[in-house]
């Protein structure tokens, strides 16, 4: 009987173990004084990814193209006490990336981190034909957005949120030992490269 017990007892410190690397409790700021540089990173995933870096404790320069977006966005986490500056730059433009670039290396003495977030919307046809408006709203159609759910296992759209873990996963040391990995934060959809 005593080599049971001793068997449930290390079964147990096994579980607690695997419940607080679950839940994010073994480590604080798994992210400590690393530089984060998101690019698109004002709302939606971009948004999150920052939100998330600088609460695992990197200092992130967030980025959007207009400077509304960024002043918005840096309000909000700086609310939050987070260590999160911002600058306008549309990736698109040479001029701007170097701006960007130049702001985590000015305030941070480096970049640690990059994540290249910046994405274009859909849009069939000549791009000389897509309207400004088409590129400022990532698209809403309610029809296409059952289609999509039919195919995902857990039958609903992914949040913002959702995503943001992985990349601070794989930017941590807990994935020191990742290389040349794709992983799909789908819901189950149906991927392959």
């Amino acid at each position: 009987m005593p080599k049971a017990g001793l068997l449930l007892n290390c079964g147990a410190r096994a579980w607690k173990s695997v419940r607080m690397a679950s839940s994010g409790m073994t480590r604080r700021d798994p992210l400590a004084n690393k530089v984060a540089l998101v690019t698109a990173s004002t709302d939606g995933i971009g948004f999150a990814i920052a939100r998330r870096l600088a609460r695992d404790g990197a200092h992130v320069v967030v980025s959007s193209r207009k400077q509304q977006n960024v002043d918005r966005a840096v309000a909000a986490l700086q609310g939050e006490g987070l260590s999160v500056v911002g600058t306008v730059c549309h990736v698109g433009k040479a001029e701007d990336r170097q701006r960007l670039v130049a702001t985590a290396v000015n305030l941070h003495g480096g970049i640690d981190i990059l994540v290249s977030n910046a994405a274009v919307n859909p849009f069939f046809g000549n791009i000389m034909d897509v309207t400004e408006e088409m590129w400022d709203k990532l698209w809403m159609d309610k029809e296409r957005e059952e289609s999509i759910k039919e195919t995902m296992q857990i039958r609903r759209i992914g949040k913002p949120d959702e995503c943001a873990g992985i990349v601070s996963f794989l930017c941590s040391e807990d994935a020191s030992y990742i290389t040349g990995e794709t992983v799909v934060v789908g819901g189950g959809t149906p991927s392959r490269l």
